[in-house]
């Protein structure tokens, strides 16, 4: 009997692979799985093959890439059967098709909603024009995976929330995973920078407003364009893509790390900044909410302003070093020895 876990196009090892991928090598041995894919990326592809991962590649051509594929994925859609006896867990927003399992990850439509302020002003005039298609195909598209999946499983309580909204049943919560035997704390962190991301849904005026007031920022990622003001920035160290073992090195020697978002249906951030022994600054909603501890593994708050004035707080007077040890303790609860056995009991039920 082999498990197939459907996902969205593959262009690296981070995003829409990551749960199944960790999932996958946990439960090795247990069960046969197979990834299956629109579109896989020859380097993915090679990485698979080394850790000895059975994958089919659909080879479809796409015009776009980055956070756009992912969209373009969605849009154009694929079918997907399987054997009666083979277990089919769905991981995309691409595959319309009968599962045993859907793991849902949030409407695009309502991260679309979210992030639409922080857009060029030609983007937020085409997607106003085209929301209403995009959501009622969005509804309709949740519906039809809910009919045709035996168990609908959301990544976190927020993101249950907005199926729940449309009317659709979700039978549980499972977190994503995280390896936290490779995520883990420094011995002698520096403290001597705070540590942010940069993509599609970061505020990026909240961290020039930081860096203004004279705190040294090291920026990460690659998805989105950074603006301008912030290249030339002297307190702003911009960084682009990093590997795993920089991201680690990163998150472990911060005093903090900053994580201002719009949309984040769950939040690998927080996460992996947390089992590396660094607590997070970010706002008391949506996934974050769940996953950091006001005052004990981080700090929450409701408003840009709020978020800012703590910040240059926590740059100029510190924190209790207990912090950094809660949020280690805090982030083992993702740690995906744990998350798997959640998945291998609901794969055997």
């Amino acid at each position: 009997m082999k498990v197939f876990f459907l996902v969205d196009p593959l262009e690296s090892f981070y995003g829409p692979l990551r749960p199944p991928l960790l999932i996958a090598r946990e439960l090795k041995g247990r069960f046969d799985f197979v990834l299956v894919s629109p579109l896989i990326k020859r380097e993915v592809e090679g990485e698979l093959e080394a850790l000895g991962l059975p994958f089919i590649s659909l080879k479809k051509r796409f015009f776009f890439s980055g956070s756009l594929l992912t969209f373009e994925a969605w849009i154009r859609g694929s079918k997907f059967k399987a054997n009666s006896e083979d277990i089919v867990v769905n991981f995309s927003q691409h595959f319309l098709a009968d599962s045993n399992i859907y793991y849902a990850q949030g409407p695009i439509t309502r991260a679309l909603d979210d992030i639409m302020p922080e857009l060029r002003l030609s983007h937020r005039l085409i997607y106003r024009l085209s929301r209403p298609l995009l959501v009622k195909k969005d509804k309709e598209f949740a519906r039809k995976i809910r009919r045709r999946s035996n168990v609908f499983v959301a990544n976190s309580k927020f993101c249950a929330s907005m199926y729940e909204d449309w009317g659709l049943h979700v039978d549980r919560v499972i977190y994503p995973p995280l390896d936290c035997e490779r995520f883990k704390p420094a011995k002698n962190p520096s403290s001597d920078y705070i540590l942010t991301y940069a993509g599609k849904e970061t505020k990026y005026r909240v961290i020039k407003k930081l860096a203004d007031a004279g705190i040294e920022i090291r920026v990460f990622g690659s998805k989105a364009p950074v603006p301008s003001q912030l290249l030339r920035h002297e307190r702003i160290q911009i960084l682009g893509r990093v590997s795993d073992d920089e991201l680690i090195y990163l998150y472990s020697n911060a005093l903090l790390t900053l994580f201002t978002f719009t949309h984040e249906p769950f939040g690998y951030i927080p996460i992996e900044s947390m089992a590396c022994g660094t607590p997070v600054l970010t706002y008391e909603r949506q996934g974050p909410r769940e996953s950091v501890s006001h005052g004990i593994s981080g700090w929450t708050v409701r408003t840009d302003d709020e978020l800012i004035t703590l910040a240059i707080k926590l740059w100029n007077e510190g924190y209790p070093q207990k912090i950094r040890s809660n949020a280690r303790m805090r982030a083992l609860s993702y740690d995906s020895h744990k998350i798997a056995e959640e998945w291998h009991d609901l794969l055997k039920s």
